[in-house]
Parts: structure tokens; sequence; C-alpha cells
């Protein structure tokens, strides 16, 4: 077990921290305000070897770790974490073909990938399939060497901006048994993108539905066998928790820096405001829920790196636990900023609102709590 970075962890932390310092935090508020999707940035990001952080190398990939990952992540979000949360799923859905593409698909798609000249989209909900995603409907039926797929997708993050969509789709029967997962390339002809949803926050990537109208993806773009696709979005979904909870952090902590700064220059009643006792106990709280939250995500991301059998727990633990402490950090900043919190030039009410989907994607916090209890209770049997 880790309670200390290394001389490599700390370049690589570092390395990502400069890069979230001058290319990405002055223009963050921008982005937000314009809905703009940085690609030039990412693509900037994938040269210093973050578009494929734990890709294997002989594809261009940096073959590192997660822990690694989520040292980068947390860096990258300290400038915005809508952006550092994008590069994460490009990664997420760039490692399913790494780890279960052949060789064939992984030359293929992933030498592009990890320089992000290829950027992807994970596509796994739909408009009634969230939480519950075995229950997904996109149908994908075989014909000759093509499959010909139905459906749509919602919520899909970059869509309409990204070149290659890692899609579940159904193949067999009911349940999780007749997923598959194929990999897409966006221009296909049928493949078409709904409007760019107004959200609260993520303004700095699109989302929006993906349809599938008979569109003819070759059965070659299949990764691993027909029936396998629940299996690897689950597998894929342990790592993107670990990176969304990275996320969190490195924005709480922007937050938590903004308020200590603010509270240094800000008087009231004849004192600055972190003169005041029940505010450095506030500050004091902040500190030391970010820091359990950061521990926590340090060990569910060596559990998973070394594939320890309670990875898959561990995971959704510090998912729930890190986006809860993550945004409340965030939410506590804003309030100590009393008025001037509420307005977007201090940049904490765009941390507040690019926080507050974490709880609910990469699986919601509440179905975080169903994963860990089946755990228990299954353990207890």
């Amino acid at each position: 077990m880790q309670f200390a970075l290394n001389e490599d962890q700390i370049a690589v932390r570092d390395m990502a921290m400069a890069f979230a310092a001058e290319k990405i935090a002055p223009h963050a508020l921008r982005w937000d305000e314009e809905k703009h999707f940085p690609v030039d940035v990412m693509r900037e990001a994938a040269s210093l070897g973050m578009g494929g952080i734990y890709i294997r190398d002989d594809v261009g990939g940096s073959a590192m770790s997660r822990f690694d990952a989520a040292l980068i992540f947390e860096a990258l979000a300290t400038g915005c974490p809508t952006t550092s949360a994008f590069i994460s799923i490009h990664n997420m859905a760039s490692w399913m073909i790494d780890a279960f593409g052949s060789d064939t698909q992984r030359h293929t798609w992933l030498p592009k990938l990890c320089t992000m000249e290829l950027i992807a989209s994970y596509c796994l909900t739909e408009p009634g399939a969230g939480s519950d995603a075995a229950a997904l409907r996109t149908r994908a039926v075989r014909d000759g060497d093509h499959y010909v797929l139905n459906g749509q997708k919602q919520f899909i993050s970059g869509a309409g901006g990204t070149d290659v969509l890692v899609a579940m789709v159904r193949t067999g029967g009911d349940g999780p048994g007749g997923i598959s997962t194929l990999v897409i390339d966006g221009k296909t002809p049928g493949v078409s993108f709904g409007a760019n949803e107004r959200k609260m926050g993520w303004n700095a990537q699109p989302t929006r539905a993906v349809m599938f109208e008979n569109a003819r993806v070759p059965v070659a773009n299949r990764l691993s066998e027909e029936g396998a696709g629940f299996k690897i979005a689950m597998a894929g979904l342990d790592g993107g928790r670990l990176n969304i909870t990275a996320c969190s952090l490195g924005g709480a902590q922007t937050a938590l820096d903004k308020a200590r700064a603010y509270m240094k220059e800000r008087k009231a009643f004849g004192k600055r405001l972190d003169e005041f006792q029940a505010l450095q106990f506030k500050l004091a709280d902040m500190a030391i829920e970010l820091e359990a939250a950061r521990t926590f995500l340090w060990r569910a991301a060596a559990a998973l790196d070394r594939k320890d059998p309670d990875a898959t727990m561990l995971c959704a633990m510090a998912k729930r636990f890190g986006t809860d402490v993550g945004f409340e950090v965030a939410n506590h900043a804003l309030q100590l900023h009393g008025g001037y919190g509420y307005l977007s030039e201090y940049g904490i009410e765009k941390i507040v609102r690019d926080l507050r989907v974490h709880q609910i994607l990469e699986g919601t916090n509440e179905i975080m709590r169903l994963i860990v209890a089946r755990k228990l209770i299954e353990g207890a049997r």
C-alpha cells in the first residue's frame, strides 16, 4: 500500500498540473460560456502521453498505471473538470479496444486514438436504460459480414465531435448475455446525432444522442466474442469511476484554493475572514474530507492495478465517497465566497456546476451503494 508518491509519479503529476495551469485554466470560463470543445488543447495533452495513459506502448500508448492516471486526471481537473473528464472518457473507450480487441483491431484504431487524431466516445446509456444498463435495446442484427444497427444512445459525451464510437448493442436475447461491443466509425452512413444538450455544467464538451438507422458496421469491428459486451462495459466502468473521482478532487482542490485566497483578502466586522475560528474549522473540514477521498482513490486505483478481487467494490466505494466529497467541498467554497461565489468571474460556480454530474455518471452514487451492498451480502453467505 502506497502513501507517498515516488519521483516518477511526482514528475507525472507535476507535468499534468503545469499543462492544466498553462493550457486549460486560463480558458476554462470562456470554454464553458461558449460551449467550446477544446480539441486542439486535448491533442496537445495527447502529445505529452495523456491520450492513451494506460494503453500498451506497442500502439503508441503510455503504458502507465491506473494510479498514474488518477494523478493525471486530478491534476488536469484543477484547470477544468470538464476537459479532464472528457480526456478520461476518451482513455476509457480506447482502453476497451486495447484490453479486449484483437491485435488487428488494436493496431487499426489505437495509434490515432493515442495521439487523439481520432477521438472516442463511450456509448452505453439509452433513453430507457441508464442505471439498468443490461436493459439496453439498440439492436445489431447480423447480415453477412456486417451488423445492421437500429436504436438510440443518450447522454453521449463528445457525440458529434468525436470520430470513434465504442458502443454496447444487443446482438442476442434479453439481459446482459445478449450484449456485444462494436467499434463504430462516427461517419458511418445511418449514424446521426441529436442537438447538443443544454446542461447545468460540462459545457466544454458536447452531449448528444446518437441515432442508428440501418447503420452497417463490419463484424470485424466487434470486440471479443458475441455476448461479451456487458462484461467489457463494466470492466471499463471500474477505471472510469476512478477517473471521474479524480476529476472531482481536482476541481474541488481548486475551489478550496480559491476560497483560502479569498478569505485572506476579504474582511468582515473588522477582521479577515480567515481569522474567524468558525471559518477556519470549515476550511479544515474541507481539507480533511478531500485528503480522505484522495487516499481512498489511491487505494482503489492500486487495487485495480493489481487486479484485486475487491477492486470493483473499492472503485464503487471511492466513486461514491469522492464525488460526493468533491461536490460538497466546491459548494462550501462557493458559500465562503458569499455573493461573489455566485458570480461566474470567480470560477467557483462553474466548478460546482461541473462537479454535480459526477454524482450521476459512470453509475449513479445510488448504484455505487448497490454494488457495495451486494458484495457485502454475498461475502456474508
